[in-house]
Parts: C-alpha cells; structure tokens; sequence
C-alpha cells in the first residue's frame, strides 16, 4: 500500500522498516510482501525508534524525505514529532467503521463488519446508523454472540462497550448527514441502494458499496490504497496515493518587458509592505531599461 505508489512516483529509494518477532527473525509473509513490492532495503526495527531512525539517521540506516504507513499510537505520536524534519503521509488511527444499514441489511453481516474494526484496538471505533430499530436489536443480539469464544475477545469487547454506537435515524438522508459529521475512515452502505446515497456523501476515507462489499475486502485485495485517513480527517484528506511521494515547484519567468509592464504593481504592493528593498529589486531593473 505504500510502496507501490512511492514507486509509482518514482521514488529512487524505497525503505521499508519491521518489527522482528521475539526470535528476532522478520515474518516470511511479510518479507514475500516486500519482494513483489519491490522494496530491497530492509532493517529490523519497528515503534518510535524505527521512525526516530528513519527522520534523522543513524550509523546504520541513512535518513529518508517521507515517512509513510499507519502504527500504533507511539508511531503516530512519533511521526507528528519529527514532521517538518521530513513529511509524513497523515497521522493515522486508531481505525473505525461507519455501517449505515436498511431492514433489508443481514444483522449477523453488520455484526461481523463492526466486530472486524473492533478487534483491531481497544480504541477502535464502531458505529451502525440504521433506519430500522429491529435491525439495530439483533445486531446488538449478534454482537453478543459472535464475540462467545472470539480469540481477540477482550479488545474487541472493550472497543465495542468504549467506543461502539448504534444511531436510529427517520431516514437515510439523515443517516448520510450524520455520515458526513463523522468523516468516516471506512465507510459501508449495507442498504437497498447504495448508489443512490453514494450522492449524499462527501466525507469518507473509502466508501463500500453493498451487502457483499465488507470493509475485509479493502483492507486485503480490492485494489485501492487502504492507508486512510482517520478521527475526521476525512472530511480535508485523500487514501495515501502516488501524490503523496511526489512534489511541485513553481517555474516564473518575466522577460524585460513584462517586468516593466507590473513593476507598477510591484512596487505599490511592497510599499504597501512596508519593504523598501523588495521594491528597489523591481525599480533598479526597471530604470536599468529606460
């Protein structure tokens, strides 16, 4: 999700820094990842020390420009210290997902997708906005009971008692502007018609369209990037994509002429300013013409 892009973009060095597990070897899966990526420079190291690295260098790990991919709260807390030293992609987490459901939405489907954020962070957020009150109860019935020996039980129940809502709306306009308030990371619309709500969005990080299209299917194999902005940042910020790695600069040219043409305006403006030399660097060239 971040190398592709980088590459894309033409980043001439791509690094990629991981957390070995206690054997201090680096999981095969996710060296595979990183091969068809491909990314060729890899250190073991992960947490605030990996990004601390990362921004200023060490003996070891040369410094980077951008430093992109979701963390734990240490890394967001991490990136956001060392912004400025380097740009970072956004400072994201923890995840959430925003269901809006109809009557005709399967309860036991909602109850996965809003367990399936759950089970990320005891401060993940789950949130169902549904018209229908009989859906909300057996979502709340089928919460229960998909959690009964449930491996990642204790965090996903903490999410869901800390920051699990269900919202009964008089209908789906309403459910899309409440939506909207929210700037939802993930975004599902488990409803009869999905395309035609799909207008009355305007703030979500990526929007899943449908009873069959969960949030799983972003998160592993659909296609696009899945680093999302998080907490309503949605409502100013993109998925990470191939801008994220690239720049701009502006280009000016003024020929003689032109520069004769607006050193009138120049000249007001920074007298207006108060900045007497940025005014003579206009005039000089101007009188140098007469």
């Amino acid at each position: 999700m971040n190398a592709v892009p980088a590459l894309v973009a033409g980043v001439p060095r791509v690094v990629m820094v991981t957390p070995p597990g206690r054997d201090k070897r680096v999981n095969p899966a996710v060296l595979v990842a990183a091969q068809e990526a491909g990314i060729e420079e890899i250190y073991r190291v992960g947490g605030a020390q990996a990004v601390a690295a990362l921004a200023y260098g060490t003996e070891t790990i040369p410094a980077v420009n951008v430093i992109s991919g979701p963390g734990n709260i240490y890394v967001t807390l991490a990136k956001k210290l060392v912004y400025g030293r380097v740009g970072i992609d956004s400072l994201a987490g923890p995840s959430e997902v925003l269901v809006i459901a109809d009557h005709q939405a399967n309860p036991a489907h909602v109850a996965a997708d809003l367990l399936a954020q759950a089970e990320h962070d005891t401060r993940a957020a789950s949130v169902l906005i549904t018209t229908d009150e009989a859906l909300a109860q057996a979502v709340v019935a089928q919460v229960s009971r998909q959690l009964e020996g449930h491996p990642r039980r204790a965090i996903a129940e903490k999410a869901i008692v800390n920051y699990g809502l269900i919202i009964l709306v008089k209908d789906l306009a309403e459910a899309a502007q409440l939506s909207n308030e929210f700037a939802p990371e993930h975004l599902e619309l488990e409803i009869a018609d999905p395309w035609a709500l799909l207008e009355q969005i305007r703030h979500a990080g990526a929007i899943f369209l449908g009873n069959s299209t969960p949030e799983a299917v972003g998160d592993y194999l659909a296609g696009p990037n899945h680093t999302l902005p998080t907490s309503g940042a949605a409502r100013y910020a993109s998925a990470l994509g191939v801008e994220t790695f690239m720049k701009h600069s502006s280009i000016i040219h003024y020929s003689p002429a032109a520069l004769a043409k607006m050193s009138g305006a120049i000249d007001a403006l920074a007298t207006a300013e108060g900045l007497h030399s940025h005014a003579e660097s206009v005039r000089l060239r101007r009188d140098d013409l007469l």
